[in-house]
């Protein structure tokens, strides 16, 4: 998939649809969004996008390379599990996932690190691509400029006080970013697949 240079990529309308009819008010046809909360996890049961078959799971192990883009107001104005889309916040979207998750996500090419919060389903493509981050978490990764940047995805457990400020949009306590060897050790993996590719993280 090509790369755009200042739009993110169109994205599939968000499984946030199938939530709509449960979340439609009786009187009115209004939204009623979720209270952003950690809890219930909701991992939810398999469903079918575009003829494939997504299979949600927790996965306290899940450690992968792929692809991420990024999506903005145009996904529409709620997740997946229910709550209010902030474009600015530090989200993400994920096929299989728990709702909400949390992940580090590492940028290939650059070597920043940043931990988002995963509470919406998507991308729907089968070229590779892991994860839709918000605009928000794009910029703050330094990958608004193109539509898809290499990553690497794994799941993590941040402090209560991490969870609490991406909860309310903000981001997380900075982390180290990855540099050298490492670096250059993943984007190699990740190379060895093929384009559009996405592999098991050593």
């Amino acid at each position: 998939m090509g790369y755009h240079t200042s739009a993110p990529l169109p994205r599939a309308r968000s499984a946030a649809a199938l939530l709509g009819a449960l979340l439609l008010s009786a009187c009115g046809g209004g939204v009623h969004y979720r209270a952003v909360s950690d809890v219930p996890v909701r991992v939810g049961r398999p469903y079918v996008v575009r003829g494939a078959t997504y299979v949600p799971a927790a996965d306290p192990a899940y450690d992968r390379l792929g692809y991420a883009s990024w999506y903005g107001p145009e996904s529409g104005s709620q997740t997946a599990n229910g709550e209010r889309f902030r474009p600015d916040g530090i989200s993400a979207a994920h096929t299989t996932l728990p709702l909400p998750s949390y992940v580090e996500v590492t940028a290939l090419e650059t070597g920043r690190v940043i931990v988002v919060r995963v509470n919406d389903r998507g991308p729907f493509t089968r070229n590779g691509r892991l994860i839709d981050l918000s605009r928000g978490a794009a910029r703050l990764l330094g990958v608004h400029q193109t539509g898809v940047a290499p990553v690497r995805i794994r799941v993590v457990n941040p402090s209560e006080a991490d969870r609490r400020r991406l909860r309310e949009g903000q981001a997380a306590s900075p982390r180290p970013s990855v540099s050298g060897r490492a670096l250059a050790d993943l984007r190699a993996q990740l190379a060895q697949a093929g384009p559009g590719s996405a592999v098991f993280a050593p």
